[in-house]
């Protein structure tokens, strides 16, 4: 009997030329938004290598030079281009995807597309999430929210009663029969992505875009089987299509701002100027506010001659300037790990509060899902911004060893290291987590759209 139904509705679908030319509409728009987002992703990722390897011939090349000159040089670390980008866009375009690394000092990741175009700043890229998420519910909302009331103004609906039909099969048969139109669509742009991108799609990946999927699929069907039932409950079907406007409306637009307002008054975050004001404090009177650096440096001075059993700075084997470099850049690293720390652990706190609020707004969890499995969350950038510092601390910490004991000794300014020795300094590899990581962080919003799917 289901499969009469559905065979049944899938009938008026092919009649309804409306219908189709939307249908068709959407898949041409999925096809050429996916498209586009590969060939953008593309084009990234062809630039990042491009301009990673003008850094690193850079490096290769260096005429002998003071290693902490080249501390200062620095270098670049590229957040990179994931394969499943291109699906939802996520925080990229906001957070930008270079950070510069550089000796006394934690940069912020610079080069955000929203902060050299307008244009994604008011609307964002369109992407296939935008789709997605607001223009294909609508479009299923419009299909579903008289799918059972025509039956009962029209009188079919005691006919299938006669043939043995129950109010719980007709109900099911048209939401699962229109569910399908948004599963065929969310094929489309899958298969539209596989076969563009299948080369970089390994395991990983291709688990990451199956849950991307479901995620989108479990969705529809809230937004569908909550249509329905306002179709059933209300004799008018103007009343019940303009409810489910109003929820789809609340959803989508005031709920996400609300709730992002109350993250921000929960956990709140220091305005930049402030940020930079305390560490410069913190840096200059010490984290206590008892050990500046002049008496750090006399501490460090003394125990040095201790170490080395000499009594002038002139008499140590080593360079005593690169011993200072470093223990400066170690002090500072606790400073970094005290503020970037705590702005790091209020930002997921703001997560999680959004999180949270998935149990009372179903769109809340799809959007961290969607974005979550195509890499471009806040956690996957938090990811990046750590593994990059450590790699800065690693590099700089090479370079002042250099200084240090690389030959040199204290008052040799004009000491140089050779261009071997640049050549050896490792690049910056960024660690994809992988989807057990990545998942933990979403069990949360995966509960909240079971929860939405069960009620």
């Amino acid at each position: 009997m289901i499969l009469a139904l559905i065979v049944n509705e899938w009938k008026g679908f092919v009649r309804d030329k409306i219908c189709l030319f939307l249908v068709g509409l959407f898949t041409l728009s999925l096809i050429l938004v996916t498209w586009f987002g590969f060939l953008q992703n593309s084009a990234q990722s062809v630039a990042q290598h491009h301009a990673h390897d003008h850094i690193r011939a850079q490096w290769d090349t260096m005429e002998p030079s003071n290693p902490h000159r080249a501390a200062h040089y620095g270098t670049y670390a590229f957040k990179p281009i994931n394969v499943l980008n291109s699906l939802d866009e996520g925080v990229n375009s906001v957070t930008g995807n270079v950070l510069r690394l550089e000796g006394h000092t934690q940069n912020d990741v610079m080069f955000s597309e929203t902060s050299q175009s307008l244009l994604v700043s008011k609307f964002g890229k369109l992407k296939p999430a935008l789709l997605f998420q607001f223009l294909i519910p609508l479009f299923l909302i419009f299909l579903s929210y008289n799918s059972y009331a025509s039956e009962r103004t029209s009188g079919r609906l005691k006919l299938l009663f006669v043939q043995g039909s129950s109010i719980p099969t007709i109900v099911f048969s048209k939401a699962l029969s229109i569910w399908m139109i948004g599963v065929m669509l969310l094929s489309v742009a899958a298969l539209t992505q596989f076969l563009l991108a299948h080369h970089g799609l390994n395991h990983d990946a291709t688990l990451r875009l199956l849950l991307f999927l479901l995620s989108y699929g479990v969705y529809y069907w809230i937004v569908i089987g909550l249509t329905v039932a306002l179709s059933i409950l209300f004799q008018s079907a103007t009343a019940s299509l303009s409810l489910m406007i109003a929820i789809w409306v609340t959803w989508t637009l005031f709920f996400p701002k609300i709730i992002g307002q109350a993250a921000e008054q929960i956990a709140p975050l220091q305005s930049r100027i402030e940020f930079q004001d305390s560490i410069k404090e913190d840096r200059a009177k010490g984290l206590d506010g008892h050990n500046p650096s002049d008496e750090r440096r006399k501490k460090l001075e003394a125990d040095t001659l201790n170490q080395y059993n000499v009594e002038n700075l002139k008499d140590l084997p080593i360079n005593f300037a690169g011993i200072v470099m470093q223990a400066d850049e170690e002090y500072g690293n606790q400073v970094w790990d005290k503020h970037f720390g705590d702005v790091y652990d209020r930002l997921e706190q703001q997560k999680r509060i959004v999180q949270r609020s998935g149990f009372i707004n179903p769109f809340g969890a799809l959007q961290s899902l969607s974005m979550g499995m195509s890499g471009t969350d806040m956690f996957h950038h938090l990811e990046f911004l750590k593994q990059a510092e450590a790699y800065r601390r690693v590099f700089i910490q090479t370079l002042n060893d250099e200084y240090a004991f690389g030959g040199s000794k204290t008052g040799e300014r004009g000491w140089k290291a050779d261009t071997e020795f640049f050549k050896s300094v490792k690049d910056f590899e960024y660690l994809h987590p992988n989807l057990s990581m990545v998942f933990s962080n979403y069990t949360l919003d995966a509960l909240s759209l079971l929860f939405w799917f069960a009620a």
